[in-house]
């Protein structure tokens, strides 16, 4: 069988010395994946993402830009890099954003370049984005793309975990709210659905698919010559 030649974020086929320089002595590497996680406010796809940065050493946070006004607590480069809305202009007309959308009257995006670095290196990058957000991605980079929709168990605890927050309005909540049905509705766009019940239970699913599709044929370099070099053995 012949191993699908690898690809960089924008489908296009990787040079050989690209491949060569990520294995050495015949060991087998790994293309770096972009994994997604998308839910309602207040479904818990932040406190997934905290625990998924914190044990996992080779995921790296994709800092998204973003032209709303810092959170309490929230600090430049760490969380977003706040801009306005003349540089947002600008980096869309120099297609310097992988994908970007305008939720509650801001607008978010991600930054080309770091994210293609990091893949390039065999590193996972993380995003924590809505739906339409995933769809840009997934056009751009489908090969490279794992995508998982997190779901609250139900519409109670969902307002409760909102209010426990107090970070918004009252109106800001209802309008989170009454937000959250539109985007439960993409639901089935995603590869994967985990139901967040409980956070350490939900935190070992989405881990176990990041170990999965680790393991996915395509995104080993150099996994076929290292079966020929078993095979030789014989």
């Amino acid at each position: 069988m012949i191993m699908t030649p690898a690809k960089d974020l924008l489908g296009r086929h990787l040079p050989d010395q690209e491949i060569e320089r990520r294995h050495d002595g015949g060991e087998v590497a790994r293309r770096g994946l972009m994994l997604v996680l998308s839910s309602p406010s207040g479904a818990g796809k932040t406190t997934l993402s905290r625990m998924l940065l914190d044990r996992h050493s080779t995921i790296v946070l994709s800092i998204s830009v973003t032209t709303r006004k810092p959170r309490p607590g929230e600090v430049e480069g760490r969380d977003y890099r706040f801009i306005d809305e003349t540089r947002f202009d600008a980096m869309i007309a120099a297609d310097e954003l992988l994908e970007w959308a305008e939720v509650f009257g801001s607008r978010y995006g991600t930054p080309r370049a770091p994210v293609e670095r990091a893949l390039a290196m065999g590193r996972d990058v993380l995003f924590d984005i809505d739906w339409q957000g995933t769809q840009q991605l997934r056009e751009k980079g489908r090969d490279d793309l794992v995508s998982v929709f997190v779901l609250p168990p139900s519409i109670a605890d969902l307002e409760a975990r909102l209010r426990v927050r107090a970070q918004d309005t009252d109106d800001v909540i209802r309008a989170r709210m009454s937000k959250a049905a539109n985007e439960m509705s993409h639901w089935a766009e995603y590869d994967y659905v985990v139901i967040n019940r409980n956070v350490k239970r939900a935190f070992e699913d989405v881990s176990a698919i990041l170990a999965a599709e680790r393991l996915r044929r395509e995104r080993q370099i150099g996994l076929s010559t290292f079966v020929r070099a078993l095979q030789a053995g014989l």
